[in-house]
């Protein structure tokens, strides 16, 4: 699960999945909130989610950092 509200949230969930290497596809819906990854074997899914979360997006394991959330676009903030 991966916390965003549109499709900028999509792309930029994505992307940032996208740049490690070994991942091959990452498609984020944008109503359950859930993040599909197809990536080589050997990939750190940990990598990944930490990727997404420097990107401004809480997920399961770790949370974005606040001031890059703060610079999300005011349609990508899911905090209350």
């Amino acid at each position: 699960r991966v916390e965003g509200n549109c499709g900028l949230c999509k792309t930029r969930i994505e992307k940032a999945a996208l740049n490690i290497k070994g991942v091959k596809s990452a498609d984020w819906n944008q109503a359950t909130k859930i993040l599909s990854l197809t990536f080589k074997k050997g990939v750190n899914t940990d990598e990944i989610l930490q990727a997404v979360a420097n990107a401004g997006h809480d997920n399961e394991k770790f949370k974005a950092n606040e001031s890059v959330y703060n610079n999300l676009h005011a349609c990508c903030k899911y905090r209350d």
